[in-house]
């Protein structure tokens, strides 16, 4: 291991030129930024969004910034298994390879249980089993891409364990372990989508990321649902930001996740993020696997209870 890049925005991202990427939750924040910098590489990129307003605000955005930019959006509610298996379905019949896949969207911290469409608890159900869902689905476009697949995981997934006895949050629901579960299923899902794919031939690259505090619209969003009034979170970050203390912005926080999910040094089963203090923020490096994921019976135990809830196995589509 060892520090890559140290604090600069132009990492450099190899000639992208022919190959497909899909990022979802790429309306805003990271997942903007990072469908920019893939569409300047070259890249055809697919914005996976679940407003289609805010998604024709992007493209219309990067198309500004970047002329020729080979952009488009798709409609993807990644808290409604249908909507999943409808986007994919389109994707498949198309039948162009994927070569990048970024696992990005994702909802943060709501104050009060909410749940998915299909019942699942809002955090866990989004930012977990609709990618499990997604990524599934799309295996055959990946396998044919020889995709990198980059899942987006969180620091928060340290401390974080997952609650066998009350998974949904449906006893006792708690927004910051509900997230730090999500995350933490995110980097064992990535972990074991590379040992399975290296075992049976897939020929998919499967790693994780996480950006550190980045300031973006995921502490207003998640935080506010179910109160009356503004959550805190998002007044704090931007102060922060602003004395430079502890968060960074967009273009800083998205360097791992551009690494992770292009560089040729950048591999399979393997954890990346920011390089400084408390990994908060700083240049992309690749981290140590955290102890919550090492555990692989667990990983394993993970990925069936995550192909049952979404409905889908990766063997057979």
């Amino acid at each position: 291991m060892g520090v890559v890049v140290k604090n600069v925005s132009t990492l450099p991202v190899p000639d992208l030129t022919g190959r497909l990427a899909v990022v979802t939750g790429a309306s805003g924040g990271l997942g903007l930024g990072l469908a920019g910098r893939l569409a300047a590489a070259g890249a055809e990129v697919l914005l996976a969004v679940r407003d289609a307003g805010k998604g024709e605000a992007a493209l219309g955005r990067i198309r500004r910034e970047m002329p020729g930019a080979r952009v488009s959006a798709r409609t993807l509610d990644l808290a409604s298994l249908a909507s999943v298996a409808a986007m994919a379905e389109n994707l498949n019949t198309e039948g162009r390879p994927i070569n990048i896949l970024v696992n990005n969207a994702g909802v943060m911290a709501p104050a009060t249980r909410h749940t998915t469409a299909d019942g699942l608890e809002l955090q866990f159900g989004t930012n977990y089993v609709g990618h499990v869902a997604l990524t599934a689905r799309l295996l055959p476009l990946l396998r044919a891409g020889r995709a990198r697949v980059t899942t987006i995981t969180s620091s928060a997934a340290r401390q974080a364990r997952l609650n066998w006895a009350d998974p949904q949050g449906e006893r006792k629901y708690s927004p910051v372990r509900a997230y730090g579960q999500s995350k933490l299923a995110n980097l064992l899902f990535a972990l074991e989508l590379d040992r399975r794919s290296r075992a049976a031939g897939w020929g998919v690259v499967s790693n994780a990321a996480h950006p550190g505090t980045t300031l973006t619209g995921l502490y207003a969003a998640g935080p506010n649902l179910g109160r009356d009034r503004p959550a805190p979170h998002e007044a704090i970050m931007t102060r922060l930001a602003r004395w430079g203390v502890l968060v960074h912005g967009v273009d800083q926080g998205l360097l791992p996740v551009l690494y992770a999910a292009t560089s040729p040094r950048a591999q399979g089963g393997r954890l990346y993020g920011p390089d400084g203090f408390g990994q908060f923020t700083g240049g992309p490096t690749e981290l140590a696997v955290y102890r919550s994921a090492r555990d692989e019976a667990e990983a394993a135990r993970l990925w069936d209870y995550g192909l049952g809830l979404a409905g889908v196995e990766f063997s057979t589509v």
